[in-house]
């Protein structure tokens, strides 16, 4: 596990962006998978490896991330139907805010939000920026079944699911963008350091 914080910032997120992408682009027999949360990287070994060789590895592409220019982010707007049965949940955060839902999605939609990693739920992109007066508790009981597209809040975080799974987010809306490529992930939609915007096409 490579730390570079303990907060949720944009200046961790920067760093830990630009080490995934030097792994990436720069690949070691005995890295098996990277996987980038919100201030670390998890690297993964293959079972025959020695730490002496992957402990140079991973100091000397912490040193070589430091000349590496910043990627300007891209801005990917997310259509999204609020309210009604495609977002079964909106009354409750609405209470819950002591706001009205048109409120509600007017605040969810006005903020840009930053893509500050993919999974550990496949294909889901964990959003930061999100305004902290709608943050809302997530479900008792979580759903068995959440459609593919809902878009959530769950404490101070709001999220997409990329695809039907079990869930206990509070739905406020759903996309009918496929937002992930099962078949080769790095053309999905929403890429770690994205911008998002979500766009109301429906307001209940």
């Amino acid at each position: 596990m490579v730390q570079f914080g303990d907060a949720i910032s944009k200046n961790l997120h920067q760093q830990v962006f630009s080490f995934t992408r030097y792994l990436l682009d720069h690949p070691h027999d005995d890295v098996r998978n990277i996987h980038p949360a919100y201030n670390s990287v998890m690297v993964s070994l293959n079972s025959t490896s020695t730490l002496t060789s992957i402990s140079e590895y991973v100091l000397s592409s912490i040193d070589s991330i430091k000349n590496l220019e910043s990627i300007l982010p891209r801005t990917v707007e997310v259509p999204v139907m609020y309210g009604g049965e495609n977002g079964p949940d909106l009354d409750k955060v609405s209470k819950n805010a002591g706001l009205s839902s048109s409120e509600v999605i007017k605040r969810h939609s006005e903020a840009e939000y930053l893509v500050y990693f993919i999974g550990f739920s496949i294909g889901f992109p964990y959003l930061g920026g999100m305004d902290l007066s709608i943050a809302t508790p997530r479900l008792d009981s979580p759903r068995k079944s959440v459609p593919k597209g809902s878009i959530g809040i769950a404490g101070d975080q709001t999220g997409i699911y990329p695809l039907s799974s079990p869930g206990g987010w509070n739905l406020i809306g759903r996309t009918e963008m496929d937002i992930f490529n099962v078949d080769d992930p790095e053309q999905s939609a929403l890429q770690m350091g994205d911008r998002v915007k979500f766009i109301p096409m429906e307001v209940h």
